[in-house]
């Protein structure tokens, strides 16, 4: 006889932007999440269905209304694998810088108290939401050296450029949407050169948790852009202080530090906010005068290219004898023709609508302990 499932897990995703690369991704997690729980996966959420309670989501982005969330039962880190925050923007790049004054505009749940917070493990930069603050944010910026020009709501690494003189900042500018920047804000940032980004975080199932840190790698897409390409993480069971007992270079633990303040901060001055799945890219580069420098790029609180590592090593875990330090691998590449390793696991592979010939996969591969 078969074991009794406890409830059910799905998938809830925003048709609008969820591409069909993503959802087959989603669907493969979410599979793995209803086994590791002894629940049954249901697929994509109906509205009009009664589940087997209770009922565990993994959304294909961060639950920005509380309420709604509450309406589907999500009151907490252990019904969702992803995150919940009471504002849209506080779910992009918006939050992780100041704004140029106390006088510019804002959303009305704007914490200044976050921005002081973060302020030492974050880049040089500032958000704003007007096209006059960031002229005025990217003039201030450029004193100093280049400056990055980020969308808040762009991911994979998209939607950015840089800035080195007031005409390319100017007309950087004009091209952008003030109706946009007006609603969702735009970062103006240091730019850093020769850099390395680090994937660091933390994953909550049930009683189960990991922390990991990892590094990022590019890849080209199919229009020629240079974009995510997966990311190689190493695990451990627990939080971001088991991560940090490892043995781990200066820079490396300086990342994760950095990581850890920025999450406490979130946690302690974002109201209404709850992660299963904390998620934080650091860089670490050189800044126009040579230093090098490392800070917090940006949060996930959401599903990601990371999540399909994050799981296999998670699931690792449940080995016996279970091992001490998991190494988990996401790739993703575009084009018709891609070679995988033979013990990689599929998520897709195939012609998406949105993206054009991608493959995605994941795998576990040998820890090495080298820095």
């Amino acid at each position: 006889m078969s074991k009794e499932k406890r409830g059910s897990v799905v998938t809830y995703p925003q048709p609008e932007h969820t591409a069909e690369h993503e959802r087959a991704t989603h669907r493969e997690i979410a599979r793995r999440l209803a086994k590791r729980q002894g629940m049954d996966f249901l697929g994509e959420y109906d509205p009009a269905k009664v589940y087997p309670a209770p009922v565990y989501f993994v959304p294909a982005d961060v639950l920005t209304n509380r309420q709604n969330a509450h309406r589907l039962g999500i009151r907490s880190e252990q019904d969702l694998f992803g995150g919940v925050v009471s504002e849209p923007f506080m779910a992009t790049k918006a939050i992780v810088h100041p704004l140029i004054s106390s006088q510019s505009p804002a959303p009305s749940a704007w914490s200044n108290e976050f921005c002081q917070r973060v302020q030492r493990v974050v880049l040089d930069g500032y958000s704003a939401f007007s096209l006059d603050d960031a002229k005025v944010a990217g003039l201030r910026l450029l004193e100093h050296g280049p400056v990055r020009i980020k969308a808040v709501r762009a991911t994979a690494g998209r939607g950015q450029a840089v800035a080195t003189s007031m005409d390319e900042l100017e007309s950087l500018l004009k091209t952008l949407d003030a109706n946009e920047i007006a609603n969702h804000g735009l970062v103006l940032e240091e730019h850093l050169s020769d850099v390395l980004t680090h994937s660091v975080g933390q994953v909550r199932i049930g009683d189960a948790q990991i922390a990991y840190y990892g590094t990022q790698h590019l890849t080209t897409d199919n229009q020629g852009a240079v974009v995510y390409g997966g990311s190689d993480l190493v695990a451990v069971e627990g939080s971001f202080e088991a991560l940090l007992a490892l043995q781990l270079s200066d820079e490396l633990r300086e990342a994760i530090s950095k990581a850890h303040i920025f999450d406490t901060a979130a946690t302690e001055c974002l109201p209404g906010f709850f992660a299963s799945r904390r998620n934080y890219d650091v860089a670490c580069g050189v800044d126009a005068k040579g230093v090098r420098r490392v800070g917090v790029l940006e949060q996930s609180w959401r599903i990601g290219g990371a999540s399909s590592a994050e799981i296999v090593a998670m699931e690792a875990f449940q080995a016996t004898p279970a091992p001490k330090i998991v190494q988990a691998s996401s790739i993703e590449r575009y084009g018709a023709e891609q070679t995988t390793p033979p013990e990689a696991i599929i998520l897709f592979s195939g012609v998406d609508a949105t993206v054009g010939p991608i493959t995605k996969c994941v795998m576990l591969g040998a820890y090495d302990d080298k820095q």
